[in-house]
């Protein structure tokens, strides 16, 4: 049956719900006749969340959104609560946006009684029981990624790998946390045929819960390193904690693990406990996604490798070996869900630098370019080695110098100094020129490095941002890279703004030919 939504005049559609969200799609009509497939119906919400409707207007989702800043037409609305803010305030502003309808513990003043609601007592546990029900409805493969670093990559890989195999969902961003999770799971189709899911922590006992409501088939774990370690007697609690992410899976599932990693065994042992299946990735000869050769380009990485006793030989638009041996985990993780090894493989020439992560531009100055390397969204000890030895494999244009650029790295504790010390050797291996960094405990790093490696030092980015643009000189190559807290995306939009920017990564499309594609668009990033 077909009914008329009667919002704003502008935003008016007409929609009609079949199946739902038992494994059958609903659709509904959207303004312009664009289709939109449905994921909750009111009657869905209210039935998830131990709801009450506050009125008898049939009405149907065909997204899910906490910020009303970004809430499009036909979205259901979340507000939550914090200490410092009420999303109930901007209720009312959603919907007259075109949010289908939101959940409220609190009707807000000016709506009327009938509005397009659903009553409960605590939002952030219908989020949770929305997240359960999506969940619950789907009846694809579910996989699951955790690890100190690589967490967002890998899932990105992991879409990019499947979605050529069939209707595939992925985490949207870095929405790893405790109301990160059963959004996304909210947002997951029922009748996809993947789903991947980021899980992160920065304390012990945060990953089971988010396990138990994932409850995934199969479970990444990257790496474990000394990341949040402020908060952490050891790195062995760490390898404790990221273990959790077995706790949602039952026997039969899939443990993907890292087999290079000092902490396996670890790992191994807690799998087990669980009675899931052991597949492990690295260079180990034991893997069972091995690495068997490896050629590191500038823009690029080849491989080849042994996925359980199949050699495969791929490229990954992706310069660095932390980026290849995370391939490895993908391409096993396919395998267990049931994919195709050898269609992934050559999908993952499609990948592109996510923004923040390895993301390349080539910024114009007068009388030539400076390439710049957007590391910025975050930063550890391991991560921060694995970007400079991507520094290293960018030859400087003429006259022009590899230049780091550092931030503090957050939540290492009382090792904080040692820790930042331990990059040191790293950046003369990637053969760093010069060393610019901001913070009081980049100033560890900045009084190890060579004497003449030191550029700058500051307090804070805002400060390094100017002394870094007057150093610079065409044929530079500008890697910039610091906690989230350090703000190093202020130093990146710095150097962006000294002049028109032009996108530049992988230009020829060299990686997609060798896995036998397309050359993709020159101005793909």
């Amino acid at each position: 049956m077909m009914r008329r939504w009667h919002g704003r005049p502008s935003q008016r559609f007409d929609f009609g719900v079949t199946g739902g969200r038992d494994g059958h799609p609903g659709w509904c009509w959207k303004w312009g006749g664009e289709m939109a497939e449905v994921l909750w119906t009111a009657d869905d919400v209210a039935a998830a969340c131990n709801g009450r409707r506050a009125g008898t207007a049939a009405w149907a989702a065909t997204g899910v959104s906490i910020d009303s800043r970004s809430v499009a037409v036909g979205d259901l609305f979340i507000p939550l609560k914090g200490p410092n803010f009420d999303g109930h305030a901007f209720v009312a502003q959603s919907l007259e946006k075109g949010a289908a309808g939101a959940i409220v513990a609190d009707i807000p003043a000016g709506l009327e009684q009938d509005a397009r609601l659903v009553k409960v007592e605590d939002t952030m546990a219908a989020l949770e029981d929305l997240g359960r029900m999506g969940r619950l409805n789907a009846s694809g493969k579910v996989i699951a990624v955790t690890g100190s670093v690589g967490k967002t990559g890998t899932k990105e890989a992991l879409k990019v790998a499947l979605e050529s195999q069939g209707k595939t969902f992925a985490t949207l961003g870095s929405l790893n946390n405790h109301w990160g999770v059963p959004l996304s799971l909210s947002r997951f189709p029922a009748d996809s045929r993947f789903g991947v899911f980021e899980l992160g922590m920065n304390h012990a006992g945060e990953i089971g819960p988010l396990s138990r409501m994932v409850r995934p088939d199969v479970a990444i774990i990257t790496t474990v390193e000394a990341v949040h370690i402020e908060f952490f007697p050891s790195v062995e609690a760490i390898a404790d904690a990221k273990a959790e992410i077995f706790e949602g899976m039952g026997p039969g599932g899939t443990a993907v693990l890292p087999r290079d990693n000092p902490h396996y065994s670890r790992l191994l042992a807690a799998a087990r406990t669980q009675g899931l299946h052991i597949l492990s990735f690295g260079a180990d000869a034991a893997a069972d996604g091995r690495l068997l050769a490896l050629d590191l380009l500038p823009d690029s990485s080849h491989l080849q490798a042994r996925i359980d006793g199949v050699d495969v030989t791929y490229a990954i638009p992706l310069p660095g070996r932390h980026h290849a041996i995370n391939s490895l985990a993908v391409l096993l993780a396919v395998k267990a869900a049931g994919g195709d090894v050898a269609i992934a493989a050559a999908s993952l020439a499609n990948l592109s630098p996510i923004k923040g992560r390895g993301q390349r531009s080539t910024v114009a100055l007068p009388g030539g370019t400076l390439t710049l390397i957007d590391e910025s969204y975050n930063a550890s000890p391991v991560s921060v080695k694995a970007a400079a030895g991507v520094l290293g494999q960018v030859p400087p244009g003429a006259g022009g110098r590899r230049i780091a650029v550092l931030g503090d790295m957050r939540e290492l504790g009382e090792q904080s100094p040692e820790l930042h010390v331990s990059v040191a050797p790293a950046l003369v291996a990637g053969h760093c020129d010069l060393l610019y960094c901001c913070g009081p405990n980049m100033r560890h790093l900045f009084d190890a490095v060579p004497a003449a490696m030191r550029g700058a030092h500051a307090a804070d980015s805002a400060a390094l941002a100017p002394l870094l643009a007057a150093a610079l000189r065409p044929g530079d190559v500008v890697m910039v890279k610091g906690s989230a807290g350090s703000r190093m995306a202020t130093v990146v939009d710095a150097v962006k703004a000294m002049a028109n920017k032009i996108d530049k990564f992988d230009p020829q499309g060299t990686a997609a030919t060798l896995n036998g594609g397309e050359p993709r668009d020159k101005n793909a990033v």
